[in-house]
C-alpha cells in the first residue's frame, strides 16, 4: 500500500496543482518513481497506490508508464479515495488504508507493506521483509538517524538493545536524542511492515476512536507499543542495494520543502553523487519519451557552450550558452549568450538570449525573455517574484513568463489556483498588483521548448 495522497504544502507553488508524489525530480523522473522502483526491483509486484489530493497528473503518469504485464498476480493499481467507510475523504494515513481494507482481505497476504510515496530514496524492501519475518514482528518500522534539529518533522523512536521500540513520539517539539549520539535522533521513515492480522485489528480499533487523528505515527504505532505488541525497528543504515559499491551509504531524502527539494536535485550533479542513478542492477523506472538526444549548438561566431557540473536531459538544446551547476529537464532551449548558474529548470522551459539566471527553480513550461535577470539582484527579485525560499531560491510557477523588465505574467489557470491555495495565498497577496495574469487561453501545460518553426537555431 503506497500512500500517495499527500498535499506537500511546504512545496508550494510546485504542489498547488499536483500531489507531492507527482512532483518532477532529477530532470526526467517523478518522486513516486522511486518507491515504485524500490518495490519492483525487490520483487514485490502487487502494489496499490492510494491517491487523493490533486491526483490527475499522478494518475496519468502511473496509467501511462507503470504497467506490470505477464502472467501471474502482479499489478500496480491506482486507488482514489472512494468514501467506502463513510461520507468523508481520507482523514489520515491510517484512515487511507482502513478505507481500503477490502483490498488487504482480498489479497490473503500474511503481511502488508505500508510505505509513503513522497520521499526520494533507494530501499531493498525484501531485506526489511526478511527482518520482519525473522523477528516475528507485529510491526516493523524503518528508521534512520537525523540531526536533532531536523527531528521535529518526524516520528522519533526509542529502542532497547534488541531493537524493540520502547517509545514513539510524532513530531515532538523537544525530540529525545539517541543514547550514544546526543546530536542525532532515530526517526521513522514512514515505511512499515505489518502482520496482516495486527494491521486489521489496529485499524478497526482506531476507526472506532472518535478522538483519534487516524494517523500511523500519532495513533497506531504508539498504541501498539503501549499494548506490548512486538514492534521492532529496521535499521535502514544496514540496507544494501544490489550493484552499489561497498562504500555507498544508504540514501533517503525527505524533499518536503523548497530548500530540501532543490538541494536533493543539486546533489545529482556531484562527481560521485550519493544517489547513484547509473546502477543497472537497480534501475529507477519512469516515462519513456520520444525526444531526440540533447544538442549543443555553436551559434555563429560566438564561443561554444561552456557546461560545468551540470545534467542535461533529452530533447534539450543549448546554444552558445554558459551553464554552471545546472540541472536542466527535457525539452528545454537555452539561447545564445545566456548564463544559468546553480539552478534547476524542469521540462519545457525557454531561456532567452543573454538572460542571466542564478539560484532559480523553474517549474515546467516557463519562458525567460532575452536579457531577463533572475537571482542577480535580491532586492529586485523581491519586487517581482512572489515565491522566494528562505535560502534565496527564486521559484517560478508552472507556465510563468518573465520579461526583461516589468511585471512577470502568471499562467491564468495557475494564478487562480495559487490565489486560493493556503500554501501560496499570502505570497500572492503580498505582491498583488505587481504581477500580471495571462489570458484565459494561455494555460500552463504548453511546453516552451525547442520549436524549429518558431526559433531559428543559427
Amino acid at each position: 500500500m503506497i500512500m500517495a495522497g499527500g498535499k506537500g504544502s511546504r512545496l508550494g507553488p510546485l504542489t498547488t496543482h499536483r500531489a507531492k508524489p507527482a512532483v518532477p525530480f532529477g530532470g526526467r523522473y517523478r518522486i513516486i518513481d522511486f518507491v515504485l522502483s524500490n518495490f519492483v526491483n525487490s520483487g514485490h509486484r502487487r502494489i496499490y497506490v492510494l491517491t487523493q489530493y490533486m491526483a490527475t497528473s499522478l494518475i496519468q503518469h502511473l496509467n501511462r508508464n507503470w504497467h506490470l504485464g505477464g502472467i501471474g498476480p502482479q499489478f500496480i493499481e491506482v486507488v482514489p479515495a472512494q468514501m467506502r467507510m463513510g461520507e468523508h475523504w481520507y482523514r489520515g494515513t491510517a484512515d487511507s488504508v482502513y478505507q481500503n481494507v477490502n483490498l488487504i482481505r482480498d489479497s490473503q497476504a500474511d503481511c502488508v507493506a505500508v510505505f509513503g510515496g513522497d520521499h526520494v530514496y533507494k530501499f531493498a524492501v525484501d531485506q526489511m521483509e526478511t527482518f520482519h519475518r525473522e523477528n516475528a514482528s507485529d510491526l516493523t518500522v524503518a528508521a534512520f538517524p537525523v540531526p536533532k534539529g531536523d527531528a521535529t518533522e518526524f516520528g522519533v523512536i526509542q529502542v532497547d538493545a534488541n531493537g524493540r521500540i520502547q517509545g514513539f513520539q510524532e513530531k515532538p517539539k523537544d525530540p529525545q536524542p539517541m543514547p550514544d549520539d546526543p546530536t542525532k535522533c532515530l526517526v521513522s521513515m514512514g515505511n512499515y511492515f505489518f502482520k496482516t492480522s495486527t494491521l486489521l485489528e489496529a485499524l478497526r480499533e482506531d476507526a472506532a476512536d472518535s478522538a483519534s487523528a487516524h494517523d500511523f505515527g500519532r495513533n497506531i504505532i504508539p498504541k501498539l507499543v503501549a499494548s506490548g505488541a512486538r514492534v521492532f525497528v529496521y535499521d535502514f543504515a544496514k540496507n544494501r542495494i544490489p550493484g552499489e559499491p561497498p562504500y555507498a551509504g544508504p540514501y533517503w531524502r525527505d524533499v518536503g520543502s523548497i530548500g530540501s527539494y532543490f538541494q536533493a536535485n543539486m546533489e545529482l550533479r556531484g562527481p560521485l553523487p550519493a544517489l547513484n542513478m547509473y546502477n543497472r542492477q537497480w534501475r529507477v523506472r519512469t516515462a519513456t519519451r520520444d525526444y531526440p538526444p540533447a544538442r549543443f549548438v555553436k551559434h555563429g561566431d560566438l564561443p561554444a557552450s561552456d557546461i560545468v557540473d551540470s545534467l542535461i536531459c533529452e530533447g534539450t538544446i543549448i546554444q552558445s550558452a554558459v551553464l554552471d551547476q545546472v540541472l536542466l529537464g527535457y525539452d528545454c532551449f537555452v539561447h545564445a549568450k545566456a548564463s544559468v548558474q546553480h539552478s534547476l529548470l524542469l521540462s519545457g522551459c525557454d531561456v532567452g538570449e543573454g538572460a542571466q539566471l542564478r539560484n532559480v527553480l523553474s517549474d515546467k513550461n516557463c519562458t525567460i525573455a532575452p536579457g531577463a535577470r533572475i537571482g542577480i539582484d535580491p532586492q529586485e527579485d523581491k519586487e517581482r517574484f512572489p515565491f522566494i525560499s528562505p535560502e534565496g531560491i527564486v521559484v517560478l510557477p508552472k507556465g510563468t513568463q518573465v520579461p526583461a523588465e516589468g511585471p512577470i505574467e502568471l499562467a491564468y489557470d495557475l494564478a487562480e489556483v495559487m490565489k486560493n491555495d493556503p500554501s501560496t495565498r499570502a505570497q500572492m497577496q503580498a505582491l498583488e498588483g505587481k504581477y500580471a495574469v495571462g489570458d484565459r487561453d494561455r494555460h500552463s501545460f504548453g511546453s516552451r521548448g525547442p520549436h524549429y518553426k518558431d526559433v531559428p537555431l543559427a
